[in-house]
Formats: C-alpha cells, sequence, structure tokens
C-alpha cells in the first residue's frame, strides 16, 4: 500500500471512522479495489489501511481474491514489502492494514522529476531484485508489478500489493474471459498461456518497469492496451535512452520466453559486475520544493496526459470496452496464476529501516554513556583501552547512543547486538562496535561503508564477523582490539551461515564454499543434495548446519543437516508439512509448522534424528507469522498482533498465552525465569515463563522518526543476569534480569 496523495473527496473517502481497532485519519489514495488510509494504532503507530469498495465487498468471488492477497502479503512480509500488522477479510468492508512508509511511488517520482540517473537505476533494479528473490522463496508470484506497486523508501524500494484484482482499472476483458493485470508491464505467457505463469513473469516486469524509470514511458507504448498486448507479444521493446551500461540485463528481462530471462539471483550477481562504483547507499527521492506561480515541473521524456496512472488506465479500458475484431484477435484470454509454492523462510533478516533525516553527521563515531542508577553520581568515565576493567560489584542500568559516522546520510537504525568474548557485540548501518556490557563503554569501532548489516556480529573461530549480505569482501575483527586480522574477497554470495568454526556462503547457482573463520582459507565448495537453494540456520552451541525446501505444494519440507567442516551431510529427512527453524535442543530440532495457504502456524514440531520420530503438538488457536526459540523443552512463539505463546514438547500442551498489545515483536529470548521481546516502538517486555503473565517493560525508545518502525526486530541478548536491547533511536541498553517491574523506572 504505497503513500500517495491525497485523492480528494468523494463518497468513498469518507468512510467509517474505524477499521477494526485502526482510527482511518485521512485518504492516501484510491483503486478499482478499494481506498487506503492513513490511520493510526492505539499505541499511535501510522498504518496504512486499505478498505474494500462496497460494492466488492458485496461479491463472495471477490473476498476470495482479497483473502488471497492478504495471505500472500502476510507470507512475503519483510524488509521489501510494507509488512501486514493487522486484517480482517471477513469484516462487513474487509480491510488489511500494513505498516506506513513515507516515500513516493516510482510513478510519481518519475511524474515529479523526470528520469532517473544511472545510479539511482542500478539500486532500484537491484533492490526490486531482491524484493522479487524474497517473494518468489515463498512462493509467491505478483503478477502485477508496475511503477505505482514499487513504493520508493529510504532504504530502498518496497514493493507492495500482492495478488490484486482490479474490477474497474486493471481488467482487460475478452470474449471469453478477464485479463487481471497491467497490460504495459505484463509478460507475453500472460497473454499466451496464462496458465503456466510463473516468477519468470515479474522479471519480465521488472524490465518494463525500469524503461519506465530511465525514460518516462514503457518499453511497449500505445493508446490502446491491445495495441500494447500485440507489442509485448511480437515486438521488440523501444530501449532508447535506457543507460548502455544498463539496457543489456534489461533486454534480457524483457526475453519473449521465461527461461531466457535471467532470476533475480543472477540479476544481482550482474547488477555487482556492471560498475565497481555500484552501492547500497539508500535511495532518497529527489528534493521537492514547494511551487510558487506557474514554475514548471520536470516531465517525462514522453508526454504523458496529468492524469493519476490509475485513471488513465481506466479511461483506456473504459473506451476500449467493444474492441474491433482485429484488436479481439490479438487480445488473449486468461485465467488465474498457478504459480508454485517453494516457501522458506528468510533465515537471514535484513534491517529495514536503516536510513533517517538527511544532515551532517558528527566527525568520527561519538559514545553518549549514560548511566541511570537511581540518581546516585556516575562514576568517571573510563579510557577506551580500558577493556579488561571487570564489571562492578553492583550493576546500574545503562544507554549508550553511538553517533553517525563522518559523512554519512541520516542515522543508523536500531543497533543489532550479540554476545561473545566477553563483550556486547553491535552493528548498525555502516558501523561495528563493541561495548562493555557492564557499563556501556564503547571498546572499539569499526566502520563498513553505508552497509546495511542483515543481523549482528558474531564470532567465528573466535574472531568477529559483521553480518553483511552485501559485497563479495569481508574482514575479521580481533574481538579484544576490533582490527582487522584478515581480509578477504569472498566467493559471489546470497547468503553466509557461520557453525563449527567455519562460514558457509551459498551462492546463486545453489553451490556452498566452506571458508575458515580463522584465517579466511576456502576449505571447501560444493553442492548440497537435495537442496538447490541451501540458506542455511545455525544454533549456538550445535555444530551442524541446517537447511531445508519445501514441496511444490507445501506439504512437506525436505531438513538437511550438514557438517560445516567439511560439507558433508551428516543426515537428512522428509517430513509432513511446512516446517520452519526454531531451534535445537540435545540433538532434536524443533520447527514451526505453518500452513502454506494463510501462513499460519498451526502447531510446533520436534523431530529426534536419532529415532527419526516426530512429535506435534497443536495451538489450540493458531499464531500469524510465528516466530520463536526453545528452552528445554519449552518452545516459546510471538506472532503477529502481539501473541506470546509457551508450547511443553514434554507435557504436549500449550502452558499459557499472553497478548502483549505489540503490533509485532522480536523473536523471543529466555532464561530460567523470564521471557523477553522487543517492541516496534524499543520497548523491552519481560514475561514469567511459567505463568505467561506480563512483569514489566521499558519505556518506548522511538526517537525523532517515531512514524518509522523496522520491518523486522533485533532480538534481546541475555548475559551474566542482564538484558541488552536496541531502541530505534539508535541507543544500546541494559537492565538488570532480577526485577523487571523497576524496569520503567530504571530506563528512561
Amino acid at each position: 500500500m504505497a503513500p500517495q496523495q491525497d485523492a480528494g473527496a468523494g463518497a468513498e473517502a469518507e468512510l467509517p471512522e474505524y477499521a477494526g481497532h485502526y482510527r482511518l485519519e485521512s485518504c492516501l489514495g484510491s483503486g478499482g479495489m478499494g481506498v487506503v488510509h492513513l490511520a493510526r494504532s492505539t499505541s499511535g503507530m501510522r498504518v496504512a489501511v486499505k478498505v474494500v469498495h462496497a460494492q466488492y465487498a458485496k461479491d463472495r468471488e471477490f473476498r476470495g481474491r482479497f483473502r488471497q492477497e492478504v495471505a500472500a502479503a502476510r507470507r512475503v512480509s519483510g524488509a521489501f514489502t510494507a509488512p501486514v500488522v493487522d486484517a480482517d477479510p471477513d469484516a462487513e468492508r474487509p480491510w488489511m492494514a500494513t505498516l506506513f512508509i513515507p516515500g513516493p511511488t516510482l510513478s510519481d517520482e518519475v511524474k515529479r522529476n523526470g528520469s532517473m540517473a544511472p545510479a539511482q537505476l542500478r539500486r532500484v533494479m537491484a533492490g526490486l531484485a531482491e524484493a522479487l528473490r524474497d517473494i518468489h522463496r515463498v512462493g509467491v508470484v505478483h503478477r502485477d508489478l508496475k511503477p505505482s506497486n514499487v513504493l520508493l523508501a529510504e532504504d530502498g524500494p518496497k514493493v507492495i500489493d500482492f495478488g490484486i484484482s482490479r474490477p474497474k482499472d486493471s481488467e482487460l476483458r475478452t470474449e471469453t474471459g478477464k485479463l487481471i493485470g497491467t497490460p504495459p508491464f505484463m509478460a507475453p505467457e500472460q497473454f499466451r498461456r496464462p496458465r503456466e505463469v510463473g516468477p519468470a513473469a515479474d522479471v519480465f516486469a521488472l524490465g518494463s518497469v525500469m524503461v519506465h524509470a530511465a525514460t518516462g514511458r514503457g518499453p511497449f507504448d500505445s493508446d490502446s492496451p491491445y495495441i500494447v498486448a500485440y507489442q509485448v507479444v511480437h515486438d521488440e521493446p523501444d530501449m532508447t535512452d535506457v543507460p548502455a551500461e544498463l539496457a543489456p540485463l534489461v533486454l534480457r528481462c524483457l526475453a519473449k520466453e521465461p527461461e531466457d530471462r535471467p532470476t533475480p539471483d543472477e540479476l544481482m550477481r550482474e547488477l555487482r559486475s556492471v560498475a565497481a562504483s555500484y552501492d547500497t547507499q539508500a535511495f532518497i527521492p529527489g528534493q521537492r520544493s514547494v511551487e510558487v506561480g506557474p514554475t514548471p515541473r520536470p516531465k517525462p521524456r514522453t508526454e504523458r496526459t496529468g492524469k493519476p496512472e490509475e485513471a488513465e488506465q481506466a479511461e483506456e479500458f473504459a473506451a476500449k470496452a467493444e474492441p474491433d475484431a482485429a484488436e479481439r484477435e490479438s487480445a488473449q484470454t486468461t485465467a488465474q496464476v498457478a504459480g508454485r509454492r517453494q516457501p522458506r523462510k528468510r533465515l537471514i533478516r535484513r534491517a529495514a529501516l536503516g536510513a533517517g533525516a538527511l544532515g551532517l553527521a558528527a566527525l568520527g563515531v561519538l559514545a553518549s554513556v549514560t548511566l541511570l542508577n537511581d540518581g546516585g553520581p556516575a562514576p568517571a568515565p573510563a579510557q577506551e583501552n580500558d577493556a579488561a576493567q571487570s564489571a562492578p560489584a553492583r550493576f546500574s542500568a545503562w544507554e549508550a547512543k553511538p553517533a553517525s559516522i563522518a559523512g554519512s546520510q541520516g542515522t543508523q537504525g536500531t543497533p543489532q547486538c550479540s554476545y561473545g568474548a566477553g563483550k556486547l557485540l553491535c552493528a548498525q548501518t555502516g558501523l561495528v562496535f563493541a561495548l562493555d556490557p557492564a557499563d556501556g563503554r564503547r571498546l572499539w569501532r569499526h566502520p563498513v561503508a553505508d552497509t546495511i548489516p542483515s543481523g549482528p556480529p558474531f564470532l567465528s573461530a573466535g574472531l568477529v564477523q559483521p553480518s553483511l549480505d552485501q559485497g563479495r569482501r569481508t574482514a575479521a575483527l580481533d574481538p579484544a582490539s576490533g582490527k582487522v586480522r584478515w581480509q578477504r574477497s569472498l566467493p559471489a554470495h546470497n547468503s553466509m551461515a557461520s557453525a563449527g568454526g567455519m562460514l558457509l556462503l551459498t551462492g546463486a547457482d545453489g553451490t556452498v564454499t566452506g571458508v575458515d573463520g580463522a584465517s579466511g582459507d576456502t576449505k571447501w565448495s560444493r553442492p548440497i543434495p537435495g537442496q538447490a537453494a541451501p540458506y542455511f540456520t545455525t544454533f549456538a552451541g550445535d555444530p551442524l548446519a541446517y537447511a531445508t525446501s519445501t514441496s511444490d505444494d507445501g506439504t512437506s519440507t525436505h531438513i538437511t543437516a550438514v557438517d560445516p567442516r567439511t560439507g558433508e551431510v551428516r543426515w537428512d529427512a522428509r517430513l509432513e508439512g511446512l516446517l520452519e527453524f526454531l531451534g535445537t535442543v540435545d540433538g532434536s530440532v524443533f520447527f514451526a509448522s505453518t500452513d502454506a495457504a494463510y501462513g499460519e502456524t498451526k502447531a510446533v514440531v520436534r523431530y529426534m534424528p536419532d529415532s527419526g520420530t516426530t512429535r506435534r503438538v497443536a495451538l489450540p488457536v493458531p499464531l500469524q507469522q510465528a516466530h520463536g526459540t526453545v528452552r528445554g523443552s519449552v518452545v516459546h512463539l510471538s506472532g503477529t498482533g502481539g501473541s506470546l505463546v509457551a508450547v511443553d514438547m514434554d507435557a504436549r500442551r500449550q502452558l499459557w498465552r499472553l497478548e502483549t498489545g505489540a503490533s509485532r515483536s522480536s523473536d523471543p529470548v529466555a532464561d530460567d525465569r523470564h521471557v523477553y521481546v522487543s517492541a516496534p516502538d524499543g520497548r523491552l517486555l519481560a514475561v514469567d515463563a511459567r505463568s505467561g503473565k506480563l512483569l514489566g517493560q521499558t519505556p518506548p525508545r522511538l526517537g525523532t522518526h517515531s512514524d518509522r518502525v523496522a520491518a523486522s526486530l533485533p532480538e534481546p541478548v541475555i548475559a551474566g543476569g542482564h538484558v541488552y536491547a536496541g531502541g530505534p533511536d539508535g541507543s544500546v541498553f541494559a537492565v538488570d534480569a532480577r526485577d523487571p517491574s523497576v524496569w520503567s523506572h530504571a530506563v528512561r
């Protein structure tokens, strides 16, 4: 759902005051399906709420399509979409709420500021390729990728509107059927063989979108959608004015046959080789000034009507309601897409909102540490090189705020931290640093350009490794000083994992390379039998690495356990259902079992490889988008909407369920007494592990950009009887785990 300019008054502009418990504040835009509103949740979080038009709410088939859209959007919620926070497809007026992410659509950006520069085009194309990779990985085919469905957020493009049906302005009716989509951005097979449409159709649409971004027009232009359909199927695309360095790659995307188009992984690899200067900086739309008088706006390179894109399409379809015989002959009948479902959990999460307000950054990196010790005098600041100093006898809650890096744009986002080598190891955009867990003193820092981390730093063979998806070069750092111990250009890879002192790099072709974490030397390289594109999950204390793949129909999951030192398979199994990793304990592997159609977690599964036996415990009430952790025999799950659940796998029953009130939460972590989660507003919540009672929480830490919420939340860290977490304001803070009831007073 794109935040668009106010569509103005109208019959649908004055909808009910609420959708669910979201208060509707203003109209962001209107399309053939419904109206999109800016709204606020009870806690004040800004969301975009799509409310279906009244006439379609009465159509049973239409409700079914909307339910499919909600399910698809929930499955792909993440770094490259506007995450779904709530929905009610069965309401009198069906609605869906996603996080509100400020930024124009690609369509609006081009209309206002003209065609994009080559550097912007590369970033947008790379972002859309990553988005399609993740969308296709969970078995979803978008089918309607176009400029108005691409939102240009500060950290890169977001793809919106999944599986949408637009009865008024996106249907080309023929004598025997109807076409759901937008002809200028549809692939040839959507006209010729609609039942065979798959992920490659989205790649074709990406090529068309890039031509539009580069020129202000599509590769196939005509006043008639029927002529456009003919051109898409039979004619060569118009690549005039597409930058020379991108034109060959865009042309490959526009190949007539699906098998001739690159995959999203291949696109990302090719884009890295297109220009060595390719960067991953946040996309910042062109600055706009308030127009006084008749100052003309920049125009695309082709003349437009000046009307909104949706209105243009509606008029075109209305004008051609009865095409002539030639047009009817060129328009092909269509059907619903039967996309292959291959859901996989994204194992390395990205920080979705890494950039904030523009401004001059401070010289160097400054650390502001506030000790919060019940009003007493703060201890004298320690020297930065005093890393070996022991923790004070009485722990005091503290807060540290590393400042922006000189020359970087905006803020560094929510810190992502882990504990290792006696230190708190953290990452923000462009920076890896270590803090003293006792008082928050910064011990060292290491810049990593303006790269957004995909997770917290981790130890491999005793050295600190930044979690970076972008680029092929990495450096291993000394945990004591932060100095570089080794630096290597690694093989091209789409993901990185660590286990047994090895780094596991998965390439675009599915080949896995094992790199020694101590030296950076390559030890082995091979495909993993039964895993076409393994994305490994690893767990602390477990010497193995795990990969999964799901059957096309989503009814079974193939699990492979790999020895990271050799790449050899230690065991594999095929289990019933769509399974996502939760953890391992004493050789048993725990999974969440999720419904492939609606993304609901309905059970927890424990698999014991030694005996080959499986134990399944059903949840009384399913969870949406559940993720979790394991401690002993108890699994803790958190889901969209703030639900927190504990399941005892030995007792085979749910112990308790708590509704925290948070729209989402991080992965839960637990010790013997408490379960901890982080909320989108920066609160750290503590829950009694036995009863499920909320025991305490810290105040919110939204900072200056309270309307921006990350798509994924770093989990808290437990170490030495203390809990550490990060906030959207850029802070890292620590509280005593013994008594959460005082947290609201101990940390401000």
